[in-house]
């Protein structure tokens, strides 16, 4: 601009005049020129002590002279700055560490590159898949218990909940017996043949003791896929309703107090609470309604 020849007195406009206007120091002018003419080279700052080279060289005597395995590099600046007296910064060894591939090798995450679950997992009649989970919750007197539930994936049905201080694989399995004895009539070998019982990836429903009841009576295992939460999601519904119409407006004092007041519950539940997939019939009116069609 300051090159430019004013159209009334043909003359250039000038450094000073230019900068004047655009109310800028003459000084910041000349010192962009004087950049611009001699661009900066190399890195930028004070010129380290330690080269990359023997940067590196302290790296690895700290790295072999550590009682542990496999620090990453934050550490290995720290034990830098206080052994060696090195001075430099966290993200210079880094760099240098990336480099020289001394970093410890890194858990990455999986991508999903497809979806398991498309499809759904209502059934079209009762007693074909049962859901079954864990939640837990907290006592006053008894500190915290685990609670077991099942849900019939037709009706939306709790067909068995219980509660317990140690939430293993002996207290899971007490719902599905509790939806065995009300729905096929007793504990038997091979009473519930051809009923599914999905449920996550827990060591308490992988484990020997309940995969081998469930065998006993003739219910198949249904585990949900891997990060696919949806795949158990009529159990974790039901979850979502007992906390939000027990488990958060109430306190228990014991756990014996919690396991009847999920008792209650689920007659409360099954008897009253309306699903809008099924019409807004509650899930014993729908078990009903699926029976008379059945019958006829």
């Amino acid at each position: 601009m300051s090159r430019q020849t004013s159209p009334s007195t043909q003359q250039p406009y000038g450094i000073a005049r230019v900068v004047r206007v655009w109310e800028l120091p003459r000084s910041t002018f000349y010192a962009q020129r004087r950049r611009r003419a001699q661009p900066a080279t190399g890195r930028r700052g004070r010129t380290p002590t330690l080269d990359d080279t023997a940067l590196l060289a302290q790296i690895r005597a700290v790295i072999a002279e550590s009682p542990f395995q496999g620090e990453g590099h934050r550490k290995i600046w720290a034990r830098l700055r206080t052994l060696k007296g090195v001075r430099t910064s966290m993200r210079r060894v880094l760099r240098v560490m990336r480099d020289a591939e001394l970093l410890a090798p890194a858990r990455q995450p999986e991508l999903v590159v497809e979806h398991p679950h498309d499809g759904t997992i209502v059934t079209d009649r009762p007693n074909v898949m049962w859901g079954t989970d864990a939640t837990a919750a907290v006592t006053l007197v008894d500190g915290s218990a685990t609670i077991f539930a099942a849900i019939d994936h037709c009706t939306a049905e709790c067909v068995g909940i219980h509660a317990a201080r140690h939430g293993d694989r002996f207290e899971a399995l007490e719902p599905l017996r509790q939806g065995v004895r009300d729905h096929f009539g007793a504990l038997a070998p091979a009473i519930a043949q051809g009923l599914a019982i999905r449920h996550d990836h827990g060591s308490v429903y992988l484990s020997g003791d309940f995969q081998t009841e469930i065998t006993f009576l003739g219910m198949t295992s249904s585990p949900a896929f891997v990060r696919q939460p949806e795949g158990n999601g009529c159990i974790e519904r039901f979850f979502r309703t007992l906390k939000e119409q027990l488990l958060w407006i109430r306190h228990f004092s014991t756990i014996e107090e919690l396991r009847q007041a999920l008792l209650a519950f689920k007659t409360r539940y099954n008897q009253e609470w309306l699903i809008e997939r099924l019409g807004y019939l509650s899930p014993a009116q729908a078990r009903r309604d699926f029976a008379v069609q059945a019958a006829a």
